[in-house]
Parts: C-alpha cells; structure tokens; sequence
C-alpha cells in the first residue's frame, strides 16, 4: 500500500451480497479494507459484527477483520480517497421496459468522483452493460486523473461466497498494462489463477456466463411442462436420462429460476444484440411464465376462488433470505387473483423483510392446497395431507396435482 492511503481497498457499496463478502475475503487476505455504503444502519450492523444476510461463514471472519483492524465500514464517502483500489459494485439496472441504462454507473459515480485521487484504480465489480467500462474511462479521463479503470467480474454464487471468492479463477480487464498488472496482484490475493480478457470482452463474459444459466433452467423448465402435462415426473425422467451418462449430466431441475441477476442480464444481452435475441426472450417467456403455468394447471381441477393456497417459500433460492426478484412474489400476485385467500412463509425471510409472512405449521393447517415455491431443505421430506404443486420435487412427487 501506497504511503498515500490508509487502506488498500474500499469497496464502494460494500454493504450488499456483492461486496461485502469480497470486502471480508480480502481482509482475511491480508488487505485493509473500507467498506462505504450510503445506508447508514447497514454500516452500523456491519461494524458490530452481525451480517445484514445470511452468507454461510462470512461472520466469523467479519468479526475477526474487525477485531484485527484490518476491516471498517462507514457512511462517509471521504473514505473512498483513502484507498489505493476503489472497487465498485454498482450493476448496470434495467428500467420497467428491461432497457439497460448504461449511463447509471456514471451518473452513479459522480458523487464519489470527487474523493478520486491520482494513484488509484477504479475496478469496477458487478454486471455492466457492454461499453460501460469505455463510459467510465472516459469519466475518469475527463476528471484529469492519473486513475487506471478495470472491470472484474464478480462470479460467485449467493450462499458460496466463502468458499468460491478463493477457489473460481478471477477474470481480469483493463486497457492498460498497469490496469491489469494492478487489478490481478490483488485478486492474486483470493485466488491462484487470473484469466484476462479486454474490457469488451470481460463484459460480455459475464452476461454470457448468468444468460446460459438462464437458457439452461428454461430448458429444463420448458421440459417439465411436457411432462407434467402428460401425468409424467420430470424428474425421474431427469434422474433416469441422466445417470451415468455424462452428456446429460448438466440437465438441471425445474424450478422457479429468479433472483438479482439472470433474468436481468438475459434482457441486457438481449438489447445489446439489437432485439434479435429470440433465444433470450424465449427464455423469459418460460421462466417468468411458470408460475402462471402452475396455476393454471391447479384451477384444471380445483376451484381456487373457494380455496385457501399456501405459498412456501419467498426467497429467489432455497437456504436463501433473499427476495429480490423473487418469482414466489409473482405467484402470490396471481394467486390473489384468482384464490379464495394466499398465505405465505419462509423459514430464512424476517418478519422485517416481509412482515406478511406466517409460520409454517399456521400456513399448512390453514390452506386447502400448498405450493413449494423454494426448495428450502426444511421443506424436504414434509408429510401433508393435503394436494401440493411440488415443481421441485422436495416431496418426490413434481407432478401438479
């Protein structure tokens, strides 16, 4: 570290599922780290050693970075020039006609541009729309700064942060030498093995990366319809296609493919291919469309303005308290619609996130059909006495009653 910082990092936006785990693997690393987020009560969680999220064996290593210095979060932005990296893990968002915006990291950053100083980098983290990290070298060329500007993508998945930040190699991107010497010395930190990719490429990368997951569940999901619509259990089909036969083994399950990131970074590609992406919209229509299809398939035989349905699970992923784009909210909305009454739980989901959420035992006893929108593993292996929509099979029944 540069006698001109006090810290080696500062993750600007520290406070959330993408940077907060990185900000705590590169302080149990070795680096001084700041964290800087704007949501004051998340810095003062931070800072007492209790994860905002559930991340499996980040607070241990939270507390001891903190107890040993090496780690502090603040809510000043003047923290951002004190840092030798920036590391930014502002995404690229889409508006409610799932356009990208590729200006909103700029306009993002312009705040915090005025604590840049010369001698930084500027790494920029989450998913960008492709052209953006030429959009924010030209910001930063613009300020007169002696800034180098790199793009590595995050690439971990949510509940394996510990474990993947030092095991997945780290794609590396910069326009310049020293950009990418600097970027890959300190992700050499976390993980033995640096790939590098031009900027251009590096975006485009991770958008692949989370649409092919995207295409890949829409398959299966596309799959289980066919079967399901002729009395048949995908899943032991799957089971059965699949089992010592490595041309299939990557056939996943169906199930509710939602969250952060793969639906949003599909529509992204999508509007960097000029809307000629019929593969991606596809997709959507598959994935979005399932929980329609699951209700659709229970009003065939049951009347649901007479009855009560019980959702269970809110989260985007089994073990997971995240609700962000959530497809267990979509069926809540059309099962409002169309039932009697919804009632919803979530064993990981707090009372404060969602406040409309009961206890599992009221939500079986009260419905008259159940649907098992996560597969938490507390739901696996449950004895109900009553019909229940299991598309992913916790029940070893993935046919729709």
């Amino acid at each position: 570290m540069s006698e001109a910082f006090t810290h080696d990092v500062v993750v600007v936006g520290g406070g959330g599922h993408v940077g907060l785990p990185l900000a705590i693997g590169l302080a149990d690393r070795g680096s001084k780290v700041a964290i800087y987020d704007i949501n004051a009560a998340t810095v003062d969680v931070i800072n007492s050693g209790v994860m905002p999220f559930t991340e499996p064996g980040a607070e241990p290593k939270l507390k001891a970075s903190l107890a040993n210095g090496q780690l502090i979060a603040s809510a000043d932005p003047a923290i951002v020039g004190q840092a030798a990296h920036v590391i930014v893990v502002i995404g690229t968002p889409v508006d409610e006609h799932l356009n990208p915006d590729p200006n909103a990291i700029p306009a993002a950053l312009a705040d915090t541009a005025t604590y840049f100083r010369d001698g930084q980098i500027l790494i920029l983290r989450s998913t960008l729309f492709p052209g953006v990290t030429a959009l924010v070298e030209r910001m930063v060329a613009d300020l007169g700064l002696d800034m180098d500007v790199a793009f590595c993508p995050e690439r971990i998945a949510e509940h394996k942060a510990m474990e993947e930040l030092f095991s997945l190699p780290q794609i590396v991107s910069s326009r310049t030498d020293r950009g990418r010497e600097r970027a890959a010395k300190l992700f050499s930190t976390l993980t033995d093995e640096i790939v590098h990719l031009s900027p251009e490429e590096a975006e485009l990368a991770k958008l692949f990366t989370n649409t092919w997951r995207y295409i890949k569940f829409a398959a299966a999901n596309q799959f289980y319809m066919m079967a399901n619509e002729r009395g048949l259990d995908y899943e032991v089909i799957r089971e059965g296609l699949s089992r010592n036969y490595p041309r299939a083994k990557d056939i996943p399950g169906a199930g509710f493919a939602a969250g952060p990131c793969l639906f949003k970074d599909t529509m992204q590609l999508a509007a960097f291919s000029d809307n000629k992406f019929g593969l991606g919209h596809s997709a959507m229509l598959v994935n979005e469309g399932l929980p329609l299809y699951v209700v659709s398939q229970l009003e065939k035989r049951y009347d649901l303005s007479q009855m009560t349905v019980g959702i269970l699970g809110m989260a985007f992923k089994g073990g997971s308290d995240d609700i962000r784009s959530s497809l267990s909210y979509k069926l809540r909305r059309v099962l409002k619609f169309k039932a009697k009454a919804v009632l919803c739980t979530d064993p990981h989901v707090t009372e404060e996130t969602d406040p409309t959420l009961i206890p599992l035992a009221d939500v079986i006893a009260k419905s008259d059909i159940l649907i098992i929108a996560t597969p938490h593993s507390e739901y696996r292996g449950l004895v109900i006495e009553k019909p229940v929509a299991d598309v992913w099979n916790l029940l070893g029944n993935g046919v729709v009653v």
